[in-house]
Formats: C-alpha cells, sequence, structure tokens
C-alpha cells in the first residue's frame, strides 16, 4: 500500500466531459451485474430487505418519467423529506436523471423549519412520508411555488390532492431520457445546519459525488475492499449521510446498510453484527454513545474494518477507546456543508493522531490562514482554507451572491473554523470562529475544554460556550448531560471543575456548570451551542433585572 506522501504526490484529477449522479450511481452497475446488492435495509430480528442495481436503476428511470410528466424540468427543484429508505435513493436519482436539483430534509423538522427550507429552495415538487405530512400542513399555505406533493406510505385516494409514489412508478413508462449533465451541472442543495443563524442553501454540482471518493477512499481505508458493507445513523439529509456514505458507496459498488430506527448505542452494536457492518461513519457523539454501552457481550460478533468520524471533535478519550475495545484506529476528517471531506486521518497510509483531524485528504489545497488571508507558520492558531477550484466545493449558496462572496478571499474559501497545523502537517480543531471564548484577554477554544470534560467518568454529553461576564468579558460555561447512575449535585459539579482545571489551565476551566437532561442537535448529531449562548444571555439579563 502506497503512503501518505507518494500518495498525495500521485494524484490529479481526472474530471470526465459528461456526468450524472444517477448514471454513475445506479446505470453503470445495472449494466455490468444488474443483480448486485446496493440497499439493505436492517428490520430487527427480521430478514432484510434488498435491493440491486438493477431495479434500482429501472425504479428510478420510471419515478423520474413520472416527475417529468408533472412537469418537472432540469434546474426544478425538488425536496425529498424522507428517512433512510429505498425510495430516497430511488427519488435523489430521479431527479438528478431530469437534471433538476435535489433538496434533501430531514424528517424531524417542525413547521418552522421545514417551510423556511421549502420556500427558501423554491420547491416545485415535495416528496414526504406519510409520517412528515401534518407537518407539512402546517406550512403549505405559505409556499406558493410548491405544484404538488408526493406521500410515500399513505393510503391515498386517486381524487385527493396528494400523488402516491409507488402508484407513480407502477404506472410510468419510463420513457425519459437522461439530462445530458457535465460535473459542473447543479444537482443538489444541501441546507448549512443552522448552529450560527439562518441556514442557508449550498448548491453543489454533480461533480461533489466525484469528488467525494478520494477521501472515502482514504478514510476507509482502499475502499472498497471484498466483503466491504457500510453503514451510517447519519441522516441521508445531511452531507454526513449523503456524500459522506451513500452516493459514493452506490457508485463504488459498495452494499449501503440502513435502518428506519433512531440511533441507540446498544442497538446500532447489533445491528453492525447481524447485517455484517465492515465500514461504518460515526460522528464523535455517536461513538461516546457506543463506548458508554460497550461490554464483552457487546462487541461480539462485530466485523468492522474501519471507521470514519466527523461533524465534531473526537475525544482522545473515544479514539483510545476504540483501539482498545474495538481494535479499530478511528479516521477523523473534517469538512463543512460547503466544502467536505477535505482533511483527514487514515491509519493505513499513516495519517493518525489522538486529537488531530489528520492532514489534507490527496486531491484538496487545504492551509490556515491569518486575517490577513497569509498563511500561517506550524503552531500559530489561523483559520482553515480551502483552495479553489476544488470537486467537493460548492457552487454558491442559493439566490444569495452577497453570502457567497464573503466566504471567499481571492482562490481560498474561508471556513470560519480555527485550527492549529504542527510541524508534520497535522491538523487540530480549536473551534468556530463564533464559538471562541474571550476570557481576561485568553482565546479559548470550546473544543478543547469539551474533550477534557467528556474525559470525566460522570459526563456523557457536554456544549462549553462563552457566558458574558463584566470582569472577564466572558467565562466558561459547561452545560452537561450525565452518564445513568450520576447524579447531579453541586459537589460533582465541584469535582468536575478540578478535574478540567488540573487538566487544562486556570483561565479555561467551566467557572459554571449545569446539568441538562439533553442536547439540542442538528439534523447532522451536532451540537448547537448557540442555543445554549442564548440561555448564557438570558441567564445574565436575568440576574441584571434581579
Amino acid at each position: 500500500m502506497q503512503n501518505y506522501q507518494t500518495l498525495t504526490a500521485a494524484f490529479t484529477w481526472n474530471m470526465p466531459a459528461r456526468y450524472n449522479v444517477a448514471a454513475a450511481c445506479a446505470d453503470d452497475w445495472a449494466r455490468q451485474e444488474p443483480d448486485r446488492i446496493c440497499l439493505i435495509e436492517d428490520r430487527g430480528e427480521a430478514p432484510a430487505r434488498t435491493l440491486n442495481y438493477g431495479a434500482l436503476a429501472a425504479s428510478s428511470r420510471r419515478f423520474a418519467a413520472a416527475l417529468a410528466a408533472r412537469g418537472v424540468r432540469r434546474g426544478d427543484r425538488v425536496a425529498i423529506v424522507l428517512p433512510q429508505s429505498f425510495q430516497t435513493v430511488i427519488a435523489h436519482l430521479a431527479v438528478y436523471r431530469l437534471g433538476a436539483i435535489a433538496v434533501p430534509l430531514a424528517m424531524r423538522f417542525g413547521p418552522e423549519a421545514l417551510g423556511f427550507r421549502l420556500k427558501a429552495a423554491g420547491a416545485k415538487l415535495a416528496i414526504l412520508h406519510r409520517d412528515g405530512l401534518e407537518t407539512f400542513r402546517r406550512v403549505e399555505d405559505a409556499l406558493p411555488e410548491l405544484e404538488g406533493v408526493i406521500v410515500v406510505g399513505a393510503d391515498l385516494d386517486q381524487g385527493g390532492d396528494l400523488l402516491d409514489f409507488h402508484r407513480l412508478i407502477a404506472e410510468s413508462d419510463g420513457s425519459v431520457e437522461d439530462a445530458a449533465t457535465v460535473p459542473d451541472d447543479p444537482a443538489l442543495i444541501i441546507f448549512t445546519s443552522g448552529t450560527t443563524g439562518p441556514p442557508k442553501g449550498a448548491l453543489h454540482g454533480h461533480r461533489v459525488v466525484l469528488g467525494h471518493l478520494p477521501g472515502i477512499r482514504f478514510h476507509h481505508e482502499s475502499y472498497p475492499q471484498p466483503g466491504d458493507r457500510i453503514w451510517t445513523p447519519s441522516d441521508w439529509a445531511w452531507a454526513g449521510g449523503l456524500l459522506n456514505v451513500l452516493l459514493p458507496s452506490l457508485q463504488l459498488g459498495v452494499p449501503v446498510v440502513f435502518s428506519a430506527e433512531r440511533f441507540r448505542a446498544e442497538e446500532a452494536y447489533l445491528l453492525m453484527a447481524r447485517q455484517k457492518v465492515k465500514n461504518a461513519f460515526l460522528p464523535a457523539t455517536a461513538l461516546r454513545m457506543l463506548e458508554a454501552a460497550t461490554n464483552a457481550e457487546a462487541v461480539k460478533g462485530l466485523r468492522l474494518r474501519t471507521i470514519a468520524s466527523a461533524g465534531e471533535s473526537l475525544p482522545a478519550a473515544t479514539y483510545d477507546w476504540a483501539r482498545r475495545a474495538l481494535s479499530i484506529t478511528v479516521n477523523e476528517f473534517y469538512g463543512q456543508t460547503e466544502c467536505n471531506m477535505v482533511l483527514g486521518s487514515s491509519a493505513a497510509f499513516g495519517v493518525s493522531r489522538a486529537g488531530a483531524i489528520g492532514r489534507p485528504v490527496p486531491g484538496h489545497r487545504v492551509a490556515l490562514l491569518d486575517e490577513d488571508g497569509q498563511e500561517v507558520s506550524a503552531g500559530t492558531p489561523g483559520t482553515i482554507a480551502v483552495r479553489a477550484p476544488d470537486p467537493v466545493m460548492f457552487l454558491n449558496y442559493w439566490q444569495d451572491a452577497e453570502a457567497t462572496a464573503a466566504r471567499f478571499s481571492g482562490d481560498w474559501l474561508i471556513t470560519g473554523d480555527q485550527a492549529v497545523m504542527d510541524e508534520d502537517g497535522y491538523v487540530a480543531f480549536v473551534g468556530r470562529d463564533d464559538d471562541i471564548i474571550t476570557s481576561a484577554g485568553y482565546r479559548i477554544g470550546p473544543g478543547e475544554v469539551e474533550n477534557c470534560l467528556l474525559a470525566h467518568a460522570a459526563v456523557k454529553l457536554v456544549a462549553v460556550v462563552g457566558k458574558p461576564d463584566p470582569l472577564r468579558t466572558e467565562i466558561v460555561k459547561a452545560y452537561v448531560v450525565l452518564k445513568d447512575g450520576w447524579p447531579a449535585s453541586d459537589a460533582l459539579a465541584g469535582e468536575i471543575q478540578r478535574f478540567v482545571r488540573t487538566r487544562l489551565s486556570a483561565h479555561e476551566y467551566p467557572r459554571e456548570i449545569a446539568f441538562v437532561d439533553d442536547m439540542p442537535l442538528t439534523t447532522s448529531g451536532k451540537i448547537i451551542r448557540r442555543v445554549f449562548r442564548e440561555r448564557a444571555v438570558a441567564e445574565v439579563a436575568e440576574a441584571f433585572r434581579g
């Protein structure tokens, strides 16, 4: 196997003149091996249901013809509000065939979040699961551009205002010609997580799937290998589930395992063993939950070969646990909705270090810049920036030229994320610009404090924010979810404070700790620190009024 330096030096992008995600992820395999399994639905103790490439190609073509018959044309936006399912993949590929633009949205969005995104994207059609109908009905009157709704799993009358997904496929003749798309043609709008204000729609070209192939091959260590089978609990409406796992794996011929159930650590162990999962993409929060639930019986029967993780910093303690308990080195990587999978680790290629994201993935030019746009020296904090052009980079923010321009400085896309690069080229995440805590002249990244807190035996999940303080500008405040069996108390709060102070420094330890029952998460599984920043500000205001 090549080492990292050789792999990077030899890498070149070879973009085809024509490229369509549907053809690459279904049709090519359907012609070669139509019976090859591409999707596996885990149904607990019941036998799994599977879909092969021949059926996927045929069903997505029939659905594309049905969409075209209802007026969907090149450039139209089609919202896909579905859970992990066969229908989700069929819908995506059908939209890509027409040269239309898929807008994946999470089932768990409330009416305000769903309505905002549907309206911002100007969706012409929405494909919904029956369980999402009630939420949709609360916002449909505010969506003048929406012309139709297709529902999966509902018993519908033919004369109603809703269209039945399966009936449309059954009645379609599949006679539709795929749009002649090129890599830069628009394919997909993924909304940002909304951790720092109103979500923005990041428009990606068909090339984005090609752009992810080097990353997924790197993180999953010469992926695919014989017998590989991948699973993630991450929502396919998020870049993590869709682009880190689903679409690249379909193009590479790797079966993708999925489940309709929400993530629970105990069940996740059983699923991975039952479905012979070899490769997993697990955000750090999911890994910490697995860590808390691990025992000899849980890991029995696992066949894991690789684990990749992203979305939030992986604590060194969890990295060490996976090595010890699972005999796997977790390959962490980094990216954003706008430009994903550009930094990362791969133990097999000699790139792995606890507490570091990794190094630039072959094919991507990444640097840390100062406020003047100059590269910083080793050991100096800077902002992660990605050199354009890059196949994984978004085309623009949907209908927002000003916001798009603000993300660039010359040829660099500025992520807004702070990091430090050492002399070996390893990048350690510090935090977002707006997550940085300023206290008594110190700039404190919440990630390091959170990682330390998570090493305490009582702490399950944590969010660290800056709370306004008249003396220090801000103090560090931690909101903590405790593990089962650890009752909240002032004594425990003091113990946790001392634990951090003795491991970091006097200015970094949380001067206040609040115990909470749960954590607000984005659909991508990231903790929404903004909720706690707002709570901390409200606490100060309330104290002032008192």
